[in-house]
């Protein structure tokens, strides 16, 4: 059982570092967007790649006309501070009591 409790801990730490990888990003393009950066710059471009599929479906989400304020980067990363508070200490917890 020792391998499954390594596994699940190593999926749990991994779920973790690309949750706060992906919540860089999104902090990243909402700066970006705020400062005008070129829009053909290929960093400008990957966090906009990256990041814009999940930001669409919050946008849909939303009302349209909020005070011409954007809110899905900041709903995101709720939304990925959560599952980083809740679904990573829940697989660890597994992995222990697995192990």
């Amino acid at each position: 059982m020792f391998v499954m409790n390594n596994f699940m801990m190593a999926l749990a730490q991994l779920l973790d570092f690309l949750l706060s990888a992906y919540l860089w990003m999104v902090v990243g393009r909402a700066v970006i967007s705020w400062v005008n950066a070129d829009a053909h710059n290929p960093i400008v471009r990957f966090l906009y790649e990256i990041t814009e599929p999940l930001l669409s479906r919050i946008r849909q989400w939303l009302p349209l006309n909020m005070g011409g304020m954007d809110f899905s980067p900041m709903i995101l990363i709720m939304v990925i501070m959560f599952l980083q508070s809740f679904l990573v200490p829940t697989l660890k917890q597994m992995a222990r009591v697995i192990g």
